[in-house]
């Protein structure tokens, strides 16, 4: 790996949603790597890197024969594990005629993938998003493409007060910006909980109340390294128990995150927006899904605007605010991966693209 890299490899990155792998060939970059993604016959996927052993052409540029990848240029084939099955004008197989084959795991109708050593490629180590595919959960997502670093994503995820600024027409208001947090961590993830108590609801939740109330509203966003961020939000009625633990009189919903790097300055962005009422209502389904592709596009302005400037700006370093605890936890945990497959020699490298103190 080299050391300039912003991502580590050794974890699971989110490829495609699950609707997306079909029984043919589809391309997409990941962490610097050109793959392609197609369901066997047995309806796994399998993920190879997307360059034929013999001339480099992109396999993608073939087709699948059964479940094989036929090469485009000279009809080399390439069977699920990366074997190479057939050689045109010729019966003895070069035995080093292969292509990288990637583990693979479908969970939580996403398709996730190891880009690094395939003997630390744990499956307990994928995030639990069950809410994205447990039937006491209704909702849907997208993906968008981000020509940002993958980690000023994190950044903005992990510091919600932006929602006033650049969100006030749907999930922001004053009250974000206002309401004090707690910042938690462990090995294994970074956490901000915000509190706002007694507070006009944001459009967004107004428009879902059956009336007109003060709620107290809750965000609880947690990071998972390298990528992964979920937020537990909602609102209810002040007064009917959410801070005590009883959401049962509000809204609760459940946002997914997880950003896979394409480059080190673009993002292959995929979301989801979930609430655990109304299961039934497709309406509400898809009004849900739509809004937080407005939201998020609102987003995608704001970070691409600010990758174009730390580009401009080589070495300059970010300030940091109090607001700033959770992204600099994540950033640290990120960091952490990071330096774990450099190794030791790491601790003296600068690897993030914009010095962190912390």
């Amino acid at each position: 790996m080299n050391e300039a890299k912003s991502f580590p490899l050794n974890a699971w990155y989110v490829a495609a949603w699950d609707h997306e792998v079909k029984h043919q060939l589809l391309p997409r970059r990941i962490c610097e790597v050109a793959i392609v993604m197609y369901r066997r016959n047995d309806g796994g996927v399998a993920a190879l890197e997307d360059a034929c052993w013999h001339r480099l052409l992109p396999l993608s540029k073939g087709y699948l024969r059964d479940e094989e990848v036929v090469c485009g240029y000279h009809g080399l084939v390439f069977n699920a594990q990366g074997r190479c099955t057939e050689m045109p004008s010729q019966e003895t197989l070069n035995p080093s005629a292969c292509v990288r084959s990637f583990p693979v795991c479908e969970r939580d109708r996403f398709v996730w993938i190891w880009m690094g050593n395939p003997a630390l490629a744990d499956t307990d180590l994928i995030p639990d998003l069950f809410q994205n595919s447990d039937s006491a959960w209704a909702g849907d997502g997208g993906v968008t493409y981000l020509k940002c670093d993958y980690r000023l994503l994190v950044d903005n995820l992990m510091d919600l007060t932006h929602e006033t600024f650049v969100h006030s027409s749907s999930i922001g208001n004053r009250a974000v910006a206002e309401a004090p947090f707690t910042v938690s961590h462990t090995e294994d993830h970074a956490r901000v909980t915000r509190w706002m108590i007694d507070i006009d609801p944001p459009p967004f939740f107004r428009a879902q109340l059956k009336e007109a109330t003060k709620v107290d509203r809750w965000q609880v966003v947690t990071c998972y390294p390298p990528s992964t961020v979920t937020i537990d939000v909602g609102v209810a009625p002040t007064g009917t128990g959410a801070p005590e633990g009883d959401r049962s009189k509000g809204l609760t919903g459940f946002v997914i995150h997880t950003s896979t790097p394409e480059t080190d300055r673009t993002t292959h962005y995929f979301w989801a927006f979930l609430r655990n009422y109304d299961l039934g209502s497709q309406r509400l389904t898809t009004e849900w899904r739509e809004a937080a592709r407005s939201i998020f596009g609102e987003d995608k302005d704001i970070l691409e605007a600010q990758q174009v400037a730390v580009d401009e700006h080589p070495g300059r370093e970010f300030y940091y605010l109090n607001i700033d605890g959770g992204a600099m936890w994540a950033r640290r945990l990120i960091q952490k991966k990071i330096e774990q497959e450099l190794g030791s020699s790491a601790q003296s490298q600068r690897v993030i693209p914009v010095k962190v103190s912390l």
